[in-house]
């Protein structure tokens, strides 16, 4: 049995002109080294609740909980000094568009290396060499050209390939992936997905991967957490999240199309006010999780 991660009402809140706005509000989970979807509509919170693990929250924005445990050890009071320690080397965060994450001035490979050397003693040379087997490690197939090239030169799924490798090159046991696939057509975000589920299942890490796809999720992921106005709604196996309760989750999966089921309309998602207060739907959130 392995807990990697505990987050219990989690909240993140904004002051505004009409008071405080709630943009997470209670999210509780647990996690093991498994792959986590949270899924929901923009503006639903889950990208806000895996920048709120990290802290990553800027001022006057305001993170609270009872705890944020990752391996027993709360995150809270921790100062941002020793956050600093925490993020990249135990917790790492893919974003959702490389263009604006990888610096446009350095070339890739001085990127990767700079992300290593940053937690660790090794030289130069060590890390040029460890920057060079992850970027074969994520289907890279001419690694020393790209190590050499600037972010401009790189097409948009190779630029996710090198956020990739720049986020496990110091062996997080968690990776956060913040819709990585979003920006990328058909094809390249199953090649990006294979590479993440490979790497994720050799290192033996956990996997949070934040989406508005829920058929890419039902696919990837082991569970589901569906997120409605800042909360979690409904909880669920990932294969059998096409068998949902929740309205909210029937509504978001019935306005898909899907090629087996054709439909002359899709249905438009109808909002019941009292979603954002009514109780969750799914498995007992309390329970154990097996590695």
């Amino acid at each position: 049995m392995t807990e990697l991660l505990d987050v219990q009402n989690l909240r993140v809140t904004f002051p505004t002109n009409q008071g405080l706005f709630e943009a997470v509000r209670g999210v509780s989970f647990k996690l093991g080294r498994e792959r986590l979807g949270i899924v929901g509509e923009s503006g639903s919170g889950k990208s806000m609740t895996g920048r709120a693990i990290l802290r990553l929250i800027r001022k006057p924005g305001a993170v609270a909980a009872d705890h944020i445990k990752l391996d027993g050890e709360d995150l809270l009071p921790m100062t941002e000094k020793q956050m600093r320690a925490v993020r990249g080397k135990r917790i790492s965060m893919v974003m959702q568009d490389p263009k604006f994450s990888l610096n446009p001035v350095m070339r890739v490979g001085e990127q990767i290396m700079e992300a290593y050397r940053l937690h660790s003693r090794a030289t130069k040379s060590e890390a040029r060499r460890r920057a060079l087997e992850m970027l074969e490690a994520v289907s890279i197939r001419d690694p020393e050209r790209v190590f050499r090239a600037y972010p401009h030169e790189l097409s948009g799924g190779m630029g996710q390939r090198i956020m990739i490798a720049m986020m496990l090159i110091p062996n997080p046991e968690l990776l956060i992936a913040d819709e990585p696939t979003s920006a990328l057509d058909v094809s390249v975000q199953g090649q990006v997905l294979n590479i993440m589920d490979k790497l994720v299942r050799e290192r033996g890490m956990g996997l949070i991967f934040i989406s508005h796809d829920l058929n890419l999720v039902a696919q990837f992921c082991d569970r589901v957490l569906i997120m409605y106005a800042g909360r979690v709604v409904e909880t669920c196996e990932a294969g059998r999240l096409h068998e949902a309760r929740h309205p909210y989750t029937r509504g978001l999966l019935n306005s898909m199309p899907r090629i087996d089921t054709p439909k002359d309309r899709l249905e438009v998602l109808k909002r019941d006010p009292a979603w954002r207060e009514a109780p969750s739907v799914g498995p007992d959130e309390s329970r154990e999780v097996t590695a």
